[in-house]
């Protein structure tokens, strides 16, 4: 509670100021460096924009300054099934089709593994590990679209119907 008040008081303090540096951001619960304009206008989703949407900007970089996406050739996706209980939309991802959309993502359960996936370059080796276990099917298919290189392999002609 006493970070609460600091904080609202630091935030009464610096809009009259209206010159944020890192740690005033981080005691308002922004990440300076981190934060993209963009993700201002997702506070609305959360009826917050009316109170945070102006420190939320004093805070943020904008988006035009992020380099460009890093693209992986391979893929693995880890998982216990013991744990598709406490993470459904893992498992539903799993179990439908949008696996298969993606040649070059592997699928393996590991026992007592919590769901992470693995980017790895062309040749296998390991460049990044996400944590995946707060993600629903759309974050994991939409990151996958984003960070997974189309695989260009020799083209499957029973799946093209091409002779």
């Amino acid at each position: 509670m006493k970070a609460y008040i600091l904080g609202c008081l630091t935030l009464l303090f610096w809009r009259i100021r209206a010159d944020f540096s890192n740690e005033d951001c981080w005691v308002l619960g922004f990440n300076k460096a981190a934060l993209l304009c963009s993700s201002c206008d997702l506070l609305d989703n959360f009826n917050l924009g009316s109170t945070l949407r102006e420190p939320c900007l004093e805070c943020c970089h904008h988006d035009d300054n992020v380099s460009v996406t890093k693209k992986y050739a391979k893929a693995i996706l880890e998982v216990c099934t013991c744990k598709f209980g406490a993470y459904p939309q893992i498992e539903a991802f799993i179990k439908s089709d949008r696996p298969s959309k993606f040649s070059n993502l592997q699928i393996k359960y590991i026992r007592g593994l919590d769901p992470i996936i693995k980017m790895m370059d062309k040749d296998g080796h390991i460049q990044e590990t996400v944590a995946i276990e707060k993600w629903n099917t759309d974050s994991v298919e939409e990151f996958l679209n984003t960070h997974l290189e189309l695989d260009v392999a020799e083209p499957d002609y029973l799946k093209t119907n091409m002779i």
